[in-house]
This record gives structure tokens, sequence and C-alpha cells, in this order.
């Protein structure tokens, strides 16, 4: 009988935009993996190791690292790969963990490769629901896509809301404030009035110190990411005084592999643009957000003091009688928008058709690119 592996919460998506080279150092691993699943069938099919870890990796490790070149931690996982196989249970890709992959940077990671250690652009996807066996992550191939998929247990994610991907800190604000307006004072029927306000009062405090953590993360992100980008700015400038060094010396194979490294460069750079983008669009909505918990907190402390002097009189300057442990107006108004008011993602795209030819009008749109900047240093040289 087939094992199932209980589902964790989310695989986190990084796309993967390769290069000619590393794509083919990419594709070049996934033939040699498949070569190990044949030897590793040979082996289970003459020998008495069937799925018994042990026994294949005595009898089938030495074997699969002489005939293939994959990294030799690759080799170890893969085997885990084929008994979960042959176990019935769905594996998809090449098994990865943190020594065959490392994110380098907000917009770049690595992968070990049969062709060595190479890097690759990459960009964050969002989440898929789920994620079986142990292995820590997976290169999968879809079609043209190519993705690292990591098994995560985002904190951010509520537990009953097990599709949302994010919520802003200031829809979550404005439900809050629209929640403490709209349970008015004279309806909280069995409840001390200003015990009600206090609490809204208490949950906005708590609000505003979501909202400045909220703030200081994205902050913090924004200057990582704005570091890197000054880091690529400035190889980019190192290689242009390079490539005129190489163009006085006759050496135009050398000038175009450095336009090449500068093309390359320039495409992380308009992705860590689009990153410092969004985190801007974060960083204003804290912003706001914190502004509005603000008014929201004067508007309830005058609610208050308004609400104990028309019940002083009432009550001979003594506290009404209330029910403390009933819920009150304002979570029961928070509950209540909570449940309507949903954020959904934006589904990746379909693959495009005719895969290769894009892939070819890619590498000549860049090969023309190179030889139109050398051309242009020329010229000015």
């Amino acid at each position: 009988m087939a094992r199932v592996r209980t589902l964790q919460s989310a695989a986190l998506r990084y796309a993967l935009f390769p290069d000619a080279e590393a794509l083919a150092a990419i594709v070049e691993t996934f033939r040699d993996y498949e070569t190990m699943m044949a030897i590793l069938a040979e082996v289970a099919a003459d020998s008495s190791a069937g799925s018994n870890l042990v026994l294949l990796h005595e009898q089938a490790y030495g074997r699969v690292r002489a005939q293939t070149r994959l990294p030799a931690q690759m080799v170890v996982l893969g085997l885990r790969d084929f008994v979960a196989r042959r176990n019935g249970e769905p594996v998809e890709g090449l098994p990865l963990d943190d020594k065959l992959y490392a994110i380098k940077g907000a917009a770049s990671l690595t992968i070990a490769t049969v062709a060595g250690r190479i890097s690759v652009a990459c960009d964050v996807r969002g989440y898929l629901p789920g994620w079986q066996g142990s292995i820590p992550a997976r290169l999968v191939a879809e079609g043209d896509i190519l993705e690292i998929r990591v098994g995560v247990t985002p904190r951010h994610l509520p537990n009953e809301e097990k599709t949302m991907i994010h919520e802003g800190i200031l829809s979550r604000m404005g439900r809050l404030i629209a929640g403490f307006a709209h349970s008015s004072i004279d309806k909280a029927e069995g409840l001390d009035p200003a015990a009600v306000v206090e609490q809204a009062i208490r949950e906005i405090d708590a609000a505003a110190d979501e909202a400045r953590a909220e703030l200081g993360k994205a902050m913090a992100e924004r200057h990582r990411i704005d570091s890197r980008r000054q880091e690529i700015s400035t190889e980019i400038g190192t290689l242009q005084q390079r490539i005129a060094t190489a163009i006085a010396q006759a050496r135009d194979d050398l000038a175009r592999s450095g336009i090449g490294r500068q093309v390359d460069l320039e495409a992380q750079i308009g992705a860590l643009d689009k990153a410092l983008a969004d985190v801007d669009d974060r960083i204003d909505e804290g912003r706001k957000a914190l502004q509005a918990v603000a008014a929201a907190r004067k508007d309830a402390e005058s609610r208050l003091a308004d609400l104990r002097r028309s019940l002083a009189p009432q009550h001979n300057g003594g506290s009404p009688a209330g029910g403390p442990g009933a819920p009150s107006p304002v979570d029961k108004a928070a509950r209540s928008a909570s449940a309507i008011a949903r954020v959904t993602g934006v589904p990746a795209g379909a693959p495009a058709a005719d895969g290769g030819k894009l892939d070819e009008l890619e590498r000549l749109h860049r090969d023309n690119l190179i030889e139109e900047r050398l051309v242009a240093i020329k010229a000015r040289h």
C-alpha cells in the first residue's frame, strides 16, 4: 500500500530565468538524473535491494557517480526519490537542499548542476498549497517554465485561510476602523458601553503596533534590495571599463563576453526595480495605515470622553453594570467584516506556445544587442 505523506503548509515558488549557458546546464542535469533513475531501476530489478535505501546506496551509488555527472548530494537525495516513486508517492523534478541551491539576492540564486554551480536570475511568484515529502526543495520544469519550489510554513498565512497570499496592512486597519465605527454605543445592550470603547482602543493600539512592525520590515527589505541594485550598477560600470580595454587591444571576444554579462546584469536591475516599486507601495501603505490608526484612536478617545460625561449623571459617578465576558460589538463587526473581505492572488499566465521559437528569438535579440553595443563602443573609440 502506498504511503501518503502529510501535506505541509505551502510551496514557495521561485521562477527562473536562465541564460543560454545556464539553461543548457539545467537540461543536462535533468538528463543525467533520468539516467540515474534508469540505473537504480536496473539495480533494483537485478538484486534484492528493492526499496531498501541502504542496499540501493551500497549497490548503486558508485555506479551512478561513475556514469553521470550529478553532484554527490543530488545522488543521495535521488535515491530517496527512487524509493518514494516505488512506494507510489508523487515525485516531480529534481531534489534540492541547501547544499544544492542558495538564494544570493533579491533576484538571483545559484544551483548545483552537472556543469558546476550556475547563477540564475529569479523572481518570487507566490505560493502553491501544500508540500509533500521530506526533501526541502525541488527544481521543476513544466513546459518552458522552470521553477524552484520550496516547502515552507508562511507565518503570515492565517490558519483559517490557506489560500490567502497577502493582505495589505492598510486594508486590515480599514476593517478594524470600520468595525469600530459600525458598533454604535447606544446598541450595546446589556454591556458596559465604556468598556466596549476601551476594548476598541486597545485593539487600535495593537493595530498600531502591527502597522509599525510591517512598516519596519518593508523599509528593511527596501534597504536590502537597493543595496543589491547599487552593487550590480557598480559591476556594470566596472565592466564598461574592461570592455573598453578589450576593444583597445583588439580582443573582441573578451568584449563580447563583457557585454553579455552587462546584458544579464541589466536584466537583474529590471527585476530589482520592480521589487523596489512593490516595496515602496507597501511602505506608503504602512504609513497611511499608521495615520489612519492615529486618527481612529483620537476619535475613539473623544467618544469615550463624551460617553463618560453622559453616563456620569445616570450612575452618580459609578460605573454601570455590565457583562465583561460577552463579546463586544467591535469584535462582532470585525469578524463579520473579515468573513466577507478576501484578497486573492493573480494567477500565473499560461505557458506561451512555440516556446522553443520564443527562446531562439530571445537569444537572437540578445546576440544582436551585444553586437550593436560592440559596434557603438568601437565607434566611440
